[in-house]
């Protein structure tokens, strides 16, 4: 990490004074297609700029932290809620957005190119787990602890910020795996000098990648004749995802998994029962629960999902039977939702490699027509020694790992540093090289 001292020294918040006794951090991201830092510092440094002031930004292009009020000056960075304001305890940072995004109605946006935009939304991920390690270390607090490194989205819903989205809006629009509890987990990792090993993993929180046209084409090649109920619940997947911040793509990529592509073949749910992920099939010969409309049965299926990703209560009525025994919070990943592969044991199913299966799904799923999505591929490497990375170039770290000689599987491309293009492994260990590659 990178940080530079660059004071808005004639900005009301620093010529205020005001201190606070810092209590947590609140992550924030800037809200608009601009990836330098420089613009925000120019305009913001002014005496007539009174209605905001964050104490740092993290610039897209190269990751570099930016200080711009003093830690323990009070800033104007979230707003106020029912419950007062996270300005008077939490320090804020923005993270600067990709230029390639254009926003069209509230937090939603398009990208005319996906892969760099989640290479600017990489660099600012990485290192504000690096610069919230440090403010961590600094005031002696505790990144899991309850409300003490928090999104402005969480502030919002725990009534000391105004009402928005980021930056999970932006992770989530762009498909990136990243979550707030990703997040913590990742500050913890380095405050500890340790690696957190999920940044390549899949969060179930988030907004869905997938178009309701993309899932209908999925299910209708693998099951010609899937019923027109079916295709005709199918939106119901991204409403009821999007009003308790689920990915309504992964939990439909999930009832394919569960249901056999609603054929039900081998399935212990009926189609007419309304339950399309199992639910309540504890063994063999159980039914499982019953739904009286779809509606019902996926706003359930949501419902849990949200019970094993977060730690957030329900927006709706909770409508799941099962909901009050998961414990909470415990897979905020899709490849932990099958016990065997959870870190704590728990999960949705006991079968091994459940998560990697709906992941297979939603790969499928991506990949039909009408969405600009990445496909992976594999790669051979015949060195022995070609060095892991923790991002995309050799501006970044080595992971202090190799590859070694074998076949590997590349989930994502972009520019950086020192070769021609990067690679990053589906294994989650890190970058690699392209040019040290042959394409299989």
């Amino acid at each position: 990490m990178r940080m530079v001292e660059s004071f808005l020294m004639r900005n009301p918040c620093y010529t205020a004074g005001r201190k606070i006794t810092v209590k947590g951090l609140m992550l924030h991201s800037v809200g608009c297609p601009q990836p330098k830092a420089s613009a925000f510092i120019s305009s913001w440094d002014s005496p007539a700029h009174g209605g905001s002031c964050v104490h740092g930004f993290i610039d897209g292009e190269d990751g570099t932290v930016y200080q711009t009020l003093p830690w323990n000056h009070r800033g104007w960075h979230c707003g106020s809620g029912s419950r007062g304001s996270g300005n008077n305890t939490h320090i804020g940072v923005e993270m600067c957005e990709p230029a390639c995004i254009k926003y069209t109605a509230g937090s939603d946006f398009v990208c005319s190119d996906l892969d760099a935009a989640r290479a600017v939304a990489e660099r600012t991920y990485r290192a504000a787990v690096g610069l919230f390690a440090m403010l961590c270390g600094k005031y002696g607090l505790d990144p899991l602890a309850d409300g003490v490194v928090i999104s402005h989205r969480e502030g919002c819903a725990r009534g000391i910020a105004s009402n928005h989205g980021d930056p999970e809006h932006l992770w989530g629009q762009l498909g990136m795996r990243y979550t707030m509890d990703g997040f913590r987990r990742a500050v913890r990792a380095a405050m500890e000098g340790a690696d957190s090993g999920t940044d390549g993993y899949m969060g179930i929180m988030g907004k869905a990648v997938a178009t309701a046209g993309q899932m209908a084409a999925y299910v209708r090649a693998k099951n010609p004749g899937v019923a027109q109920s079916v295709l005709d619940m199918i939106p119901l997947y991204l409403s009821e995802g999007e009003a308790e911040g689920v990915r309504g793509d992964i939990a439909f990529a999930q009832s394919c998994l569960e249901t056999g592509n609603f054929g039900f073949s081998g399935s212990a749910v009926t189609l007419s029962q309304n339950n399309f992920c199992g639910m309540g099939v504890t063994g063999r010969g159980v039914k499982g629960n019953f739904f009286e409309t779809p509606l019902l049965g996926i706003r359930a299926q949501v419902q849990h999902l949200k019970a094993y990703a977060s730690r957030e209560g329900l927006k709706n009525a909770c409508v799941d039977p099962r909901f009050k025994y998961v414990v909470r919070g415990c897979a905020e990943y899709v490849e932990w939702l099958g016990q065997k592969e959870n870190p704590a044991g728990k999960g949705w199913a006991a079968g091994a490699g459940y998560g990697e299966k709906i992941l297979v799904i939603l790969e499928g799923i991506l990949g039909m027509a009408g969405g600009a999505v990445f496909r992976p591929y594999l790669v051979r490497v015949s060195i022995p020694d070609l060095n892991i990375r923790k991002g995309p170039g050799t501006d970044y770290g080595k992971t202090g790992k190799y590859t070694g000689a074998g076949i590997f599987t590349i989930i994502e491309e972009t520019d950086g540093k020192g070769a021609s293009g990067w690679g990053r492994l589906k294994s989650g260990a890190g970058w690699i090289a392209l040019d040290f590659c042959e394409r299989v």
